[in-house]
């Protein structure tokens, strides 16, 4: 396995999150309620909800984006480590199509595909 080929594809996975997580961060500012809510200073109760709206969702997606980044810091912990291409439930060897589609992957296609199914049947 080529490790510097993965470590690359992980750092520059990790770039691209991190950017993105800065700018949903940036854009999630806090709502202003006291004259938007306001309706004598034109602001309308309707507005200030669309706004909390789009702001909840925002950092409900910089969350996942938080997440996949610990995902990416622990591959590449991996990688370090010499565990990194491996299966952590089965030990099997994860093909390098897989890696390269998803290089944060932790389990084989067969052991994803349990994960998913147990999860969703809970």
């Amino acid at each position: 396995m080529d490790d510097g080929r993965f470590r690359t594809l992980l750092e520059e996975e990790r770039t691209r999150l991190v950017g993105l997580h800065t700018g949903l961060l940036e854009a999630a500012q806090p709502v202003e309620t006291s004259s938007a809510a306001d309706p004598s200073a034109g602001g309308h109760l309707a507005d200030v909800g669309s706004e909390m709206f789009d702001r909840s969702r925002d950092l409900s997606i910089a969350e996942d984006l938080a997440a996949q980044l610990t995902e990416i810091d622990h591959a590449m912990d991996r990688l370090d480590h010499g565990t990194y291409g491996r299966c952590e439930a089965c030990g099997r060897e994860i093909g390098a199509d897989r890696l390269t589609a998803r290089p944060a992957a932790r389990f084989c296609l067969d052991d994803q595909r349990e994960a998913e199914r147990e999860a969703h049947l809970r």
